[in-house]
């Protein structure tokens, strides 16, 4: 028999704003009994065969649930979630700021609408917490450009952004909570204010933010687009301490040809060029990368300039995607690449990447780092977002120097600084 449950269930899938968007609509719900919500990500294949994994594995485990689908996946193909037996009711990405539209009281099973009328970025959806040390904010939503191998634009619709004092006042009460580190999200983050009145950008509410919350400690972006960096925000990533020194950048590959057959917008030379301009500039700043092994027609050549690109940016913090045809999008159309090299290869990537990462966390060992404590003060983050299990727990949220003493089984161990 099982016993019901007092407390919304969410089980969250894909990127940093599904987070975002889970844990605030959690806090809106509030005390709800036997409701499940599955937060979809449509992003690969794979993640859409995770969420119907998910979805069964949750029902088996509470049978009586009220098992709500939402997110990216459930957006694009609602019809097909709906269909499942498991799920009681779809709800679309514009539809998830409406918490009612998740109780077990609504009638209708499939509550999806029109993603590319939204105008708008729903104010409640702003901020979401993760634990009590960071804090992500929702500053941007949707995306403009149609890269052909991505589904998203379809399912979170066009860029909106989130007006620069709403954002502000948002992460003035998280300082006042306690908060430490921000985490500004979204989709298409540099893209950043080309919809809002006078046409703002990233780097103009990054300053805002600086100088309207004083007492922020810590400001940190999620993945950027290199070619949007300009020189305003570069001197921010580069020269303001309070920005941390750690960047993911949305590569996707480093072969040329195919970052135009992508619709990319830049080149393998303007992302060498910008990640050495950044450690000239600031040498303790992390690298992170988003690449795609296996896009269709992709050469052994053309992926050994992937293969290349993880040495000369010194990528860390690699996300590696092997490629699956997304139904809808220009890249389902052309040549395939066999999915066992497209399996290597994405292997090969996350070697080096690997390779990289020991090498920075050897470079580490027997330095001083700031950590914002995590993990009941067991483990945190350093500024450049290497993760640091410590000898002795500190308070979580709190910011402490600590000195980085060794890795043990590939992982960095410390102890607070004398």
């Amino acid at each position: 028999m099982n016993t019901p449950r007092s407390k919304a269930e969410f089980i969250t899938l894909g990127c940093r704003l599904n987070l975002a968007e889970s844990n605030a609509l959690r806090q809106q719900l509030g005390e709800v009994e036997n409701l499940v919500v599955v937060n979809s990500c449509a992003v690969t294949n794979e993640a859409v065969r995770q969420t119907r994994q998910a979805i069964r594995k949750a029902k088996r485990v509470n049978p009586e649930a009220h098992l709500v689908v939402t997110g990216c996946a459930a957006q694009v193909d609602a019809d097909s979630f709906a269909a499942m037996p498991e799920v009681s009711r779809v709800v679309g990405n514009a539809e998830k700021q409406r918490p009612s539209l998740f109780l077990p009281t609504q009638n209708d099973p499939q509550l999806v609408s029109d993603i590319m009328q939204v105008r708008e970025t729903a104010p409640q959806l702003v901020s979401a917490f993760s634990g009590k040390a960071r804090a992500f904010v929702e500053v941007q939503n949707g995306c403009d450009h149609r890269c052909t191998f991505c589904i998203i634009p379809f399912g979170r619709g066009n860029s909106r952004s989130v007006p620069a004092g709403m954002v502000v006042d948002h992460i003035r009460e998280l300082v006042a909570r306690g908060y430490k580190e921000a985490v500004l999200t979204g989709v298409d983050v540099t893209s950043y204010g080309h919809d809002l009145p006078g046409r703002p950008n990233l780097g103009m509410l990054v300053e805002r933010i600086l100088n309207h919350v004083p007492d922020l400690p810590r400001l940190r972006l999620s993945s950027i687009d290199g070619v949007e960096i300009d020189d305003r925000l570069f001197d921010l990533l580069t020269g303001e301490r309070r920005i941390m020194p750690h960047v993911h950048l949305s590569l996707q590959s480093g072969d040329n040809l195919i970052l135009k057959r992508m619709k990319r917008r830049h080149s393998r030379e303007l992302a060498i060029e910008l990640v050495n301009r950044m450690k000239a500039r600031r040498p303790d700043i992390a690298i992170g990368a988003d690449i795609i092994a296996g896009f269709p027609t992709e050469s052994e050549k053309m992926f050994e300039n992937s293969l290349k690109l993880i040495d000369e940016c010194e990528i860390v913090h690699g996300h590696i995607f092997p490629y699956s045809p997304k139904e809808g999008t220009p890249a389902a159309k052309m040549p395939q690449v066999d999915g066992k090299a497209i399996k290597d290869r994405a292997k090969e990537l996350r070697e080096a990447v690997a390779r990289q990462y020991d090498r920075w966390q050897a470079g580490l060992v027997g330095r001083d780092q700031m950590l914002l404590s995590e993990k009941r003060g067991k483990a945190g983050h350093t500024e450049n977002f290497a993760y640091v299990h410590l000898d002795k727990a500190i308070a979580e949220g709190d910011i402490a120097r600590i000195e980085i003493t060794g890795i043990d089984n590939g992982q960095l161990q410390g102890k607070l600084a004398a």
